[in-house]
């Protein structure tokens, strides 16, 4: 898996941990596909698809397969700050913070060695993180 797989698999299945994709979060991965250029180069459409069939025969599985790629993956400070901003952006996209999208953000963050203050100081979204990591 490359590491733009990677992000855009977090961000997939930061969307689907609630069991619920809603309309609002489809729109901003499209969104964000279109416009940033870390995903120019995937077709995310296809891998999508692939996914939300992988998600409907797999059910938590295929979260808990996503935590052990991220587990193994090789990311520096820059790449793991990324995968939270994503993470972020997708638990923001539907306006609603649910428990089973702060819990596998929780998972998300314990696979990373990058410090909460490190994350306080690049990402944006600071109220998020905060409450994240309150709860």
């Amino acid at each position: 898996m490359t590491k733009e797989e990677l992000y855009l698999k977090t961000i997939f299945c930061c969307i689907a941990c609630d069991g619920d994709i809603a309309t609002e979060e489809v729109d901003m991965v499209r969104d964000l596909c279109a416009k940033d250029r870390i995903f120019h180069n995937l077709d995310s459409e296809k891998y999508l698809n692939s996914w939300i069939t992988e998600i409907n025969e797999q059910g938590g599985m295929f979260l808990q397969a996503y935590l052990k790629e991220l587990n193994s993956a090789d990311l520096n400070e820059t790449e793991q700050l990324l995968i939270v901003s994503l993470a972020f952006k997708a638990i923001e996209a539907d306006n609603r913070i649910e428990y089973a999208e702060v819990k596998f953000f929780k998972k998300i963050r314990s696979r990373l060695t990058i410090s909460d203050e490190a994350i306080l100081e690049n990402i944006q979204t600071k109220r998020i993180f905060s409450y994240l990591i309150s709860t």
